[in-house]
């Protein structure tokens, strides 16, 4: 199992029949929706396999079995299986403890006859987190912004928990489908710990969502299906070799928590790598202040940098 934007390193034992091996992977669909159903494959071959007896043709390769396209279980117990070679420095006294719902949306259109509008009812399609879908600035970088001190670009009150507590993986009230558009930051003190768990909810459809943070690694310590409960769930957190990773897939209907220490001052955007949810606001972004001394501390741009 392999997000979109995600990656994995593998060791592989040479150690079957020598012959010759598909490689082959194909989507995983956790949403009710169109996606490409054909396979991609590669051949793994070992140089002693032998030819076929006529006319010294290769045997065919094998074949995997690959499961199906909406096989959940087996994507989860792939996730679920994977540590860190070694013990993990894993953030124990957390500073900063968020809980981001993650998921879709519906936007009322004005003309309900645009193109942009595919939605029910005349709707459009959007996405957010915490209910703020995010708007990418037009006039100036969020960093530009920032450190240049230019105001009305960006604010730094982006919610650590959902603005409204609901079931978020229920069967949610269409109240709550519509999200703010925005432009958030949440401001982070340098080297504070942090813990986020990724909520997954029910808007339009529950989905597998691949999260993908800028700038950082982060260790990925737990997850379950249905609503993250902060009473139980802690005690299931994996903390001594969880595996480390920069992008991370929510289980469709259900939550994953995440835990790295913000040490690389900055502006980096977080987000779903799925494209055509980063357009629709599943996005937002955390400003990382600066530390102490130079090497903590933001370089300031070259004096030629270009402007926009």
């Amino acid at each position: 199992m392999i997000a979109p934007g995600q990656t994995t390193d593998v060791l592989i034992t040479a150690d079957q029949q020598p012959a010759r091996y598909y490689m082959a992977a194909h989507a995983y669909n956790s949403a009710n929706a169109p996606f490409d159903n054909t396979t991609t494959t590669a051949i793994l071959e070992y140089k002693s396999a032998p030819c076929s007896a006529k006319k010294g043709q290769p045997l065919k390769p094998i074949f995997p079995q690959l499961p199906g396209f909406n096989d959940t279980a087996t994507a989860t117990a792939f996730t679920a299986q994977l540590r860190s070679p070694y013990k993990a420095e894993v953030p124990m006294k957390i500073d900063e403890s968020l809980l981001f719902t993650v998921g879709l949306g519906l936007i009322n259109c004005t003309n309900p006859n645009s193109p942009r509008c595919q939605g029910p009812n005349g709707t459009r399609f959007a996405a957010s987190i915490n209910n703020v879908s995010f708007v990418f600035p037009r006039r100036n970088s969020l960093m530009q912004a920032y450190y240049q001190g230019q105001p009305g670009i960006f604010t730094t009150d982006f919610p650590p928990v959902p603005p409204i507590q609901f079931d978020y993986t229920g069967n949610v009230s269409r109240g709550l489908w519509q999200p703010v558009k925005a432009t958030k930051l949440f401001k982070l003190r340098y080297r504070s710990k942090v813990q986020i768990v990724f909520q997954g909810t029910s808007i339009v459809t529950v989905e597998n969502h691949p999260m993908h943070l800028h700038g950082y690694e982060f260790y990925v310590i737990g997850s379950g299906f249905g609503n993250f409960n902060p009473g139980t769930d802690p005690a299931k957190f994996n903390l001594i070799d969880p595996p480390r990773r920069n992008t991370i897939g929510s289980p469709p209907g259900g939550w994953v928590a995440i835990r790295f220490e913000a040490d690389n001052p900055g502006i980096w955007l977080l987000h779903c790598h799925i494209d055509t949810h980063l357009p629709w606001g599943l996005a937002m972004a955390f400003l990382v202040e600066n530390g102490v001394g130079e090497l903590q501390t933001v370089q300031p741009p070259p004096l030629d940098l270009p402007q926009c």
